[in-house]
C-alpha cells in the first residue's frame, strides 16, 4: 500500500492546519466556560470517554493535575449505563471527551451529571452529535471529516482543546505562548515522517511489545499502543515506566522490544534510569521524544515545543507516523483494520 493511499498518514499531516483553526475558533468558548469555572470553583474533576478519548483523558489528568492543582478522576461509563447508578456529581466539572459523540455509554452518564447541577463540557467533533447536545458547554474540535478508523488529528485536537482550556485558567505565560505556537511546531514535526518511515522497518516481524511513558506522557503511550494494535495487529501493551517494574517488567528478556517515550520535564531522570536498566536487562529498546543519553538502535527525537504540557503533543505526531509506516512494511492497510469500524457504539 502506497503512502498516497494511506489516509491515516494523510490526516496526521494535517495536524498543524488542525491545531491553528482549532485556537482560533474556540477562543470564546473557552473564555465564557473559564469564566463558569472560576464562578462556581469545582474541586474535582472528571472525565468520560472510550478508547483513543480516553487517553486524551489521561493527558488531560496529568496535565490539570499539574498545571491546576486540581483532581481530576476517570468516570467509568457503565456505571450510570449499565448498572444505572447516579453519581453525587453536582459540584464537579465534567468533561466528555468523543471523536463521534455517539456512544451511549458516553452521552448518558454526561446527561446524568448535568442533571445533578455539574458544569458539564463535550470535547468532540461532531457539534450536532447526542454528546454535544448533553452538554452544557461544547469545545468542537474542528478536526474535519476523519476517514481512517484509526484516529489521529482528531486525538491531536481533542489534546489541543484541553491545553487551550487549561492554559487560559493558568497564569502560566510560558504555556499560553507554546500553545499559540504549537501549530509551527507541529509542521516542523511533519518532517520526521521520512525518520520514523525508516525506523518501522525494525519492527516489521514484531509480534509484541511494550509501550512506556510517564506522567503527560502516559496517555500518549497508551495512544500508541492502540494504534500498534489497530493497524498492524501488534500486542502492544503500556505502562508507567514507574509501574512498569512492579512486575510486568518481568516479561523483559534479551532482544524483547521495548517502544520508550521520553520527556524533558520533571520524570526525565526517572525515566532514563527505568530505560538504562532495562537496556542492561538487553530489551531491545526504542525511544521517542526527548533526546536521552542512550545508545539505542531507534530514536526519533521530536522538536521541543517550550512547555513540558505541550510536548506530548509533537511526541504523538511522530509516533503516528511510525505506527502507519509499520502497518505498510507489514503490507497491511492502516487505514481499514480488520474488526473495527470508525464509530464504535457502545452501552
Amino acid at each position: 500500500m502506497s503512502l498516497k493511499r494511506a489516509m491515516m498518514l494523510q490526516e496526521a499531516q494535517e495536524a498543524p492546519e488542525v491545531a491553528a483553526r482549532l485556537l482560533e475558533r474556540n477562543v470564546e468558548r473557552v473564555l465564557e466556560l473559564v469564566g463558569v469555572i472560576k464562578a462556581r470553583d469545582p474541586q474535582l474533576a472528571l472525565t468520560i470517554a472510550r478508547g483513543s478519548s480516553d487517553h486524551a483523558a489521561t493527558f488531560a489528568k496529568y496535565a490539570i493535575e499539574t498545571q491546576l492543582g486540581l483532581p481530576v478522576a476517570s468516570l467509568a461509563p457503565s456505571v450510570t449505563s449499565v448498572y444505572e447508578r447516579q453519581m453525587k456529581l453536582g459540584g464537579a466539572l465534567v468533561i466528555g471527551i468523543s471523536q463521534s459523540g455517539a456512544s451511549p455509554d458516553i452521552v448518558a452518564p454526561l446527561v446524568a451529571a448535568r442533571q445533578k447541577g455539574a458544569i458539564t463540557v463535550a470535547i468532540v467533533n461532531e457539534e450536532g452529535s447526542p454528546l454535544a447536545q448533553a452538554a452544557e458547554y461544547v469545545l468542537p474540535l474542528h478536526a474535519g471529516k476523519e476517514q481512517a478508523v484509526a484516529a489521529t488529528k482528531s486525538y491531536i485536537a481533542s489534546l489541543i482543546a484541553l491545553v487551550q482550556l487549561i492554559s487560559t485558567i493558568s497564569p502560566d505565560e510560558k504555556l499560553r505562548k507554546a500553545l499559540w505556537n504549537l501549530p509551527a511546531v507541529l509542521q516542523e514535526t511533519l518532517k520526521m515522517e521520512g525518520a520514523a518511515r525508516e525506523n518501522a522497518e525494525r519492527f516489521r516481524f514484531v509480534e509484541h511489545l511494550i509501550v512506556l511513558g510517564r506522567g503527560l506522557h502516559l496517555g500518549i503511550a497508551q495512544e500508541l499502543a492502540l494504534k500498534l494494535k489497530e493497524t498492524s495487529g501488534i500486542l502492544a501493551e503500556a505502562y508507567s515506566s514507574a509501574e512498569f517494574s512492579h512486575g510486568p517488567i518481568r516479561v523483559v528478556e534479551p532482544g524483547f522490544p521495548v517502544l520508550a517515550l521520553q520527556a524533558d520535564d520533571e520524570t526525565s531522570a526517572l525515566t532514563m534510569e527505568a530505560y538504562r536498566n532495562l537496556q542492561e536487562k538487553g530489551a531491545a529498546l526504542a525511544i521517542v521524544g526527548a533526546d536521552a543519553a542512550l545508545e539505542v538502535p531507534v530514536k526519533l527525537v521530536t522538536p521541543r515545543t517550550g512547555h513540558r504540557i505541550t510536548d506530548p503533543i509533537a511526541v504523538i505526531l511522530a509516533s503516528y507516523f511510525l505506527a502507519g509506516h509499520l502497518a505498510l512494511h507489514r503490507g497491511l492497510n492502516p487505514d481499514a483494520p480488520p474488526s473495527l469500524s470508525k464509530v464504535t457504539l457502545t452501552v
